[in-house]
């Protein structure tokens, strides 16, 4: 006798792939305080063990090879401040991997402790680098150090480096109440850096940092116009992450190639935090005290495979939550065919219920976009 199938797998499946990235937290610490920060525990030094991560490759090396490496991402705290040599440690479980190219390892630092040897190190084990910097010294004024002074100098010195090394190197922005409104200087700064792409993340409400004003949609929607306009111009120097992924979905869609775009799910993005528990959906979710949803803890590499955790992912009242989200999202919203339903820690955070759909993330960084390039298109119709 066969039992029934889980609606609620069914309807996992129907919106989730198998994860192409994993995030994993190689300690808590941070050596700097920036004042957006989300995270709670950054000044704690919990640091990952060598079991948590021989674990974690070995349920790497259960999941199912598809031809394409699973990106595993050292992120926050600070990875680097772990030092190289317990980095190195941290590394070696999934050296067989990475050489059988099933895995390929990223890194987003602050940058500020990198020297030459941390760029012989990564180039060793080919991580890829990104570097969160926000913009010229006065935008990135909010990045500051335990004692409060400004950390741009230190970055700089980090990034001369990877420069000198050849290191590649992508980078990361928060664009807050300074940077919303001077996208073209933004743009201009970071191409000197010599980054090969930009992903602005414009501040959020989550985690800790609550007290905030956030950009507006209309400051946003401004952003997004003016930065398409100089990527448009500078088509060369430099990539803007969301403008990119705007442009791949229109492309895709007016060259009968819709389907293709349909059959990119959604990555659960499972997050290992440093004592091996497991955050699915957001990173962002982890270290978050939520005693109505187990702090989002969908279990422990040590306890149980990363495998087996995620094929019990639908069991999980928060997933179910998210799931019912995204069903009204695809009901309810016209930007859902691009958005495909934003982030469920932002739901969390900013309306408390991950049933529910619209939040000023998903205004700021996918409607806005839209309409940016929208009124563009319109204004340039005019002319």
């Amino acid at each position: 006798m066969h039992s029934r199938p889980s609606p609620w797998r069914a309807r996992y499946q129907q919106r989730f792939a198998a994860p192409q990235t994993v995030v994993v937290q190689p300690t808590t610490w941070c050596n700097l305080d920036c004042r957006y920060c989300y995270l709670p525990f950054r000044k704690l030094n919990h640091q990952m063990s060598l079991e948590v991560a021989e674990a974690l490759a070995e349920a790497v090396t259960q999941f199912e090879d598809n031809g394409h490496p699973i990106g595993i991402v050292w992120h926050g705290g600070e990875p680097l401040a772990v030092g190289q040599r317990k980095f190195a440690v941290l590394l070696a479980p999934f050296e067989a991997l990475r050489r059988a190219g099933r895995v390929h390892h990223y890194v987003q630092t602050n940058a500020t402790l990198i020297s030459d040897t941390w760029c012989d190190l990564l180039a060793t084990y080919d991580v890829q680098v990104g570097v969160s910097i926000d913009g010229p010294a006065a935008v990135n004024a909010e990045r500051v150090d335990l004692h409060g002074k400004p950390a741009f100098d230190r970055i700089l010195r980090g990034i001369t480096r990877l420069r000198e090394h050849g290191t590649p190197f992508s980078v990361i922005s928060v664009v807050g109440a300074t940077g919303i409104a001077m996208p073209e200087e933004l743009l201009e700064f970071l191409a000197t850096l010599g980054c090969h792409s930009v992903g602005f993340n414009i501040e959020e409400i989550e985690g800790v940092n609550t007290d905030r004003q956030p950009p507006t949609p209309v400051q946003a929607e401004e952003f997004w116009q003016r930065t398409i306009t100089w990527t448009r111009e500078h088509s060369a120097a430099l990539a803007v992450r969301e403008v990119e992924r705007l442009a791949e979905y229109l492309q895709l869609t007016r060259s009968g190639q819709r389907a293709e775009w349909d059959r990119r799910l959604l990555d659960p993005i499972p997050t290992v935090s440093w004592k091996g528990d497991v955050v699915l959906l957001s990173p962002e979710l982890a270290d978050t005290t939520a005693p109505e949803y187990g702090d989002f803890a969908a279990g422990n590499i040590l306890d149980r495979s990363l495998s087996e955790i995620l094929r019990n992912a639908h069991r999980l009242r928060y997933v179910r939550e998210f799931l019912t989200g995204l069903d009204r999202c695809e009901a309810e919203c016209e930007f859902f065919d691009f958005c495909r339903g934003g982030q469920a820690a932002n739901r969390y955070f900013e309306n408390g219920s991950l049933t529910t759909t619209e939040t000023n993330y998903c205004r700021v960084s996918r409607q806005a976009l839209v309409t940016a390039l929208s009124t563009l298109a319109t204004k340039e119709a005019a002319v």
